[in-house]
């Protein structure tokens, strides 16, 4: 299990947008608002065009993970208790999409648009021509979680505030959340070792 939760080419664009902290990272004001705080008090940066580039990065990976769901609930292959999961979770990928664009508008930016249905049902990353039972659709999202997972873990270290980090544990927490119950539900083994998630 732990080669699963280390070894994945498909994170590639997670780590990039949150691994390389030290090239691109979101300025003190963008996290606060990120994490609900009002535009009142807070400092301006300088960097809001590249706060904006980074989080509608986020976005775009935001837009996936629903799309996911979607494309996993509208496929007939889940039934419940399962389908219900997956619109549960779907529904917290839709309100950090909602974070992110309001994040977004309050730096003075403007969100990047979702994908069609049909760029989804042709990505080669879903691959959803593959999904022919509930445990591919299942280990789809098992995948994107951990990949979600793994890259807002990976934007902490750059936060020198404690609260910043906050905010990005939280959104880790959710992903973490996530992949554990897929996890389970697949039948899967959890991590044998500590400190599997985020290196």
């Amino acid at each position: 299990m732990n080669s699963v939760i280390k070894a994945d080419s498909d994170l590639t664009t997670r780590r990039e947008l949150f691994g390389g902290v030290s090239k691109l990272t979101l300025s003190i004001a963008a996290v606060a608002l990120l994490g609900g705080a009002s535009t009142a008090g807070l400092a301006a940066t300088g960097n809001a065009s590249q706060d904006v580039a980074i989080l509608n990065v986020a976005l775009g990976l935001e837009y996936e993970a629903i799309a996911a769901y979607q494309l996993g609930a509208e496929s007939g292959l889940l039934k419940k208790p399962e389908l219900d999961v997956a619109v549960l979770f779907q529904s917290h990928h839709k309100a950090h999409r909602d974070a992110l664009i309001a994040t977004i508008g309050k730096l003075g930016g403007k969100s990047i648009s979702d994908k069609s249905k049909d760029d989804y049902i042709k990505s080669s990353k879903l691959n959803v021509a593959a999904l022919k039972s509930d445990t591919d659709v299942l280990r789809l999202a098992q995948r994107l979680e951990l990949g979600a997972t793994n890259a807002y873990l990976g934007v902490i270290p750059s936060l020198g505030d404690h609260d910043l980090a906050k905010v990005a544990a939280r959104l880790a927490a959710d992903e973490t959340l996530h992949y554990t119950a897929l996890t389970l539900t697949l039948g899967d083994s959890l991590p044998n070792g500590a400190l599997t998630f985020g290196a």
